[in-house]
């Protein structure tokens, strides 16, 4: 597959910048800012990743199989290399980007072992242009991701049992008030998400964009 084929959108950023989303599968993002491309979790099994941009930068969330193919990140930067930070860990790899980890895990009784606290797994806030985009990773509606702020775009993860219900992606949703919020992760398993009544839920507080994310 070529770029081209896969959904794209470039937002404007606080500053007059611009910044760009490929929008692959699932959990696998593309962002174009100040010039570099950054993979978000590059996974795809029908996906030619050879015929995609090459990477500058490959961040991974946790290791489960669904969000790190060492395969594909070498197709895509060559070595293989990524960064998969620690909660409380920022860096910035070019000048004018930074990256912040931040938690990711679950807390609905029964499911924490998908995504234990104790693991360190991340969600991502990548900084550009005065604009704060929140890749949150596998995670649910914890107190570490109820207090995040000042967020402009966020990605938040929707499929059961591994991530969050409808109610509880709801729930971020009015405590981050992101300026535009794209559903991902929400396909995959036996329990389908139902968009609809998350769009009809978070529709008044956020500019709510479906995308080919399942």
């Amino acid at each position: 597959m070529k770029s081209d084929l896969f959904t794209q959108e470039t937002l404007p950023t606080r500053d007059g910048s611009q910044i760009t989303f490929t929008f692959y599968t699932h959990a696998s993002i593309a962002v174009d800012a100040g010039g570099h491309r950054i993979y978000f979790d590059p996974v795809g099994e029908n996906i030619d990743w050879a015929t995609q941009p090459k990477a500058d930068l490959v961040l991974i969330t946790h290791d489960h199989y669904d969000h790190l193919d060492r395969n594909t990140v070498k197709v895509l930067n060559g070595t293989g290399e990524f960064v998969k930070l620690k909660p409380g860990e920022k860096f910035n790899p070019f000048e004018g980007v930074e990256v912040e980890a931040v938690p990711a895990y679950n807390i609905t009784p029964g499911h924490q072992n998908f995504h234990p606290k104790e693991r360190g797994d991340a969600g991502y806030i990548l900084t550009f242009g005065g604009s704060r985009i929140y890749v949150a990773g596998d995670t649910e509606d914890n107190e570490d991701v109820l207090s995040i702020r000042n967020i402009d775009v966020a990605f938040l993860p929707v499929n059961q049992p591994y991530t969050m219900t409808v109610d509880q992606c709801a729930r971020v949703v009015e405590a981050i008030r992101p300026k535009v919020f794209y559903p991902y992760h929400f396909g995959g398993t036996d329990v389908k998400t139902d968009i609809d009544a998350l769009v009809d839920r978070v529709k008044d507080i956020t500019d709510i964009r479906i995308r080919p994310l399942e």
